[in-house]
């Protein structure tokens, strides 16, 4: 996503170092369900979270993408929780819904494909 070029800077003189235009991005990105965008959300609210309202908000991201079936989403409030910020209810709240998300990806048709795939890369 296009935030990434803001976050430190893309290239020489391609694209400078911009906050604000990295938290648009990202917002945008999250709203159309981009997980990684809104787990970076997430991130930059913890970074920032002097405030409790941006902690609080930083967790609604990483629940939000581990719902979308970002894995990293849920190994962030895993660690949030083994810090003893969060209960266990709300880790447990975002395993299950990481857990739905990649069960309702499951097909017989990816498995198919993904054996396909794996053949292929054997040889």
């Amino acid at each position: 996503h296009l935030s990434v070029m803001y976050w430190d800077g893309e290239g020489e003189g391609v694209v400078e170092k911009d906050e604000k235009k990295k938290i648009y991005h990202l917002e945008e990105a999250s709203i159309r369900g981009h997980p990684i965008a809104r787990r970076d959300l997430g991130i930059d609210d913890l970074r920032n979270s002097n405030e409790g309202r941006r902690f609080e908000r930083a967790i609604k991201h990483f629940t939000i993408a581990a719902n979308l079936g970002d894995e990293e989403s849920v190994d962030m409030i895993k660690q949030i929780h083994e810090m003893g910020a969060i209960s266990i209810e709300l880790y447990a709240e975002a395993v299950r819904g990481y857990n739905a998300a990649v069960d309702a990806t499951k097909s017989p048709e990816r498995e198919a494909a993904e054996g396909m795939w794996d053949k292929m890369r054997k040889k």
